[in-house]
């Protein structure tokens, strides 16, 4: 199961930065799980540490999100999956970009005198 976060949020801004997945961001009112995101830390940690973290014990399961564990392990697998093909794909285009910039300053000017 996802899990989300009620309306007794406080906005105390402790529960986002703990979460692995960056499944939770500022919503219009109070801070939102993405349940696409969140593997409850499956993968992580052994519990959810946003849950673990908020003072006003705000951030239940999801009703509407049932997930088991094995789900839930397949999320995860699926998201760090995708996040490596990010950071792929960052580090290829930076190699390029250096690699054009090295070969761009080795072509010789034409002089103006």
């Amino acid at each position: 199961m996802a899990l989300m976060i009620t309306s007794e949020c406080i906005n105390c801004d402790v529960c986002e930065p703990e979460c692995p997945n960056q499944a939770i961001s500022m919503g219009e009112s109070f801070y939102e799980i993405d349940p696409q995101r969140c593997t409850e830390c499956v993968g992580h940690f052994g519990e959810p540490q946003c849950v673990q973290i908020c003072p006003v014990e705000c951030i239940p399961l999801n009703p509407f999100h049932l997930e088991s564990r094995e789900q839930l392990q397949a999320k995860y697998e699926r998201l760090t999956a995708q996040a490596q093909v990010q950071a792929e794909t960052r580090a290829e285009f930076a190699l390029e970009v250096r690699s054009s910039a090295s070969v761009a300053a080795q072509v010789p000017r034409a002089s103006t005198d």
